[in-house]
């Protein structure tokens, strides 16, 4: 059974969407993934077909319908009645709904986020816009997966239908890659991710003025990176805030197994942030390093479940808690670490894709 799976991005460092494919490739699906240019084309291999589709817009807004567009062409030359069509996140639905009307064929939609409540699209126009498309189509789907347990219980609630498969996007399990005889001269807080508004990264780097002996490293890109080292130079705190840059995964997975504490302190300025279980929480988790992270319902559980690091219930709180964690030591939580890698993985969360896609082929 062929499955084509199209997303938003130019496909180099989306991990699930990378997971998926190749959970559904290891299983024996035929897999054709689709995503586009944006961002560039970096040079990268998949043991299935993959292709990027040039897009000529300048501006997201023009981005997106052009995309749609051109997918929405493609995907009704490339699909038949062999064919499941697995829709990313909400920017990509309408071609792949109006596809799999027109020629009959199964729609797996996964949404990584609720497109329709994250922090850039609040009290803007466009949300209204995404709005509507997701009222009309969501509720019409029939197999739908998603990345939380407080996700699955949102658009089941909103839409009235079918609790959504929840797919977490944990890294693959590994051993333990810490040697805790080495100890940084100074200790290292991470964040990793897109450098986006209410990331909580504007109040972190200000915060550093109250940690002593700390480097505070920020690994990714994003609209606001020139603003928040632009605040970085204006508290003449260069020595102690690196910038560094966009990672493969490979070294970023490098980098973070030499952090002291990893960070993930979005602020609540929209229901996809706080519904969310972030993926740098488990990839900290799995290079067994202790967190910070904010009180919301998915990443305050890991902490009372696991004893893995603190929680923030202000970000006026932030010094205060990473200081306790580092104070601690990595080796501290090493036993909870531990057992928190084992649960939090791709290797528990893979069968269920697999469970979802042999009830579509019945």
């Amino acid at each position: 059974m062929k499955v084509i799976v199209s997303v938003f991005n130019n496909l180099l460092t989306d991990q699930r969407v990378e997971k998926v494919c190749r959970t559904l490739h290891e299983n024996g699906f035929q897999i054709e993934l689709i995503g586009n240019d944006w961002g560039g084309l970096p040079d990268m291999e998949r043991p299935y077909s993959f292709s990027r589709i040039p897009l000529k817009s300048n501006s997201l807004k023009l981005a997106y319908p052009e995309f749609n567009w051109k997918l929405h062409n493609i995907l009704s030359k490339r699909a038949d009645k062999d064919t499941i069509l697995l829709s990313n996140d909400l920017d990509t639905l309408l071609a792949n709904y109006l596809v799999s009307k027109k020629l009959g064929i199964p729609l797996v939609f996964d949404s990584h986020e609720i497109f329709t409540e994250m922090p850039s699209l609040n009290g803007r126009f466009t949300q209204r816009i995404w709005r509507t498309l997701e009222q009309a189509i969501v509720p019409k789907l029939e197999f739908m997966m998603t990345a939380s347990e407080s996700y699955a219980d949102w658009f089941a609630k909103t839409y009235g239908i079918e609790r959504p498969v929840v797919v977490q996007n944990f890294p693959a399990k590994m051993e333990n890659p810490q040697n805790y005889s080495e100890i940084n001269f100074k200790k290292i807080i991470l964040y990793q991710g897109v450098i986006n508004p209410s990331r909580g990264l504007d109040k972190m780097i200000p915060a550093m003025k109250m940690i002593e002996d700390a480097e505070f490293w920020v690994c990714g890109d994003g609209p606001r990176k020139q603003e928040y080292l632009a605040l970085t130079q204006s508290l003449a705190l260069e020595e102690k805030v690196k910038f560094l840059g966009k990672l493969l995964p490979e070294k970023l997975r490098e980098i973070t197994r030499k952090a002291d504490v990893g960070l993930s302190i979005e602020e609540n300025n929209g229901l996809s942030y706080f519904y969310s279980m972030p993926n740098k929480v488990s990839d900290y988790i799995q290079s067994r390093v202790p967190v910070v992270v904010s009180n919301f319902p998915e990443m305050g559980k890991v902490i009372d479940r696991f004893q893995v690091g603190e929680k923030l219930n202000s970000h006026e709180e932030l010094a205060e808690k990473i200081n306790i964690v580092l104070e601690n030591g990595k080796k501290f939580y090493e036993d909870a670490l531990n057992k928190a890698s084992e649960e939090l993985c791709w290797e528990k969360e893979s069968p269920k894709i697999i469970s979802l896609f042999k009830k579509l082929l019945k």
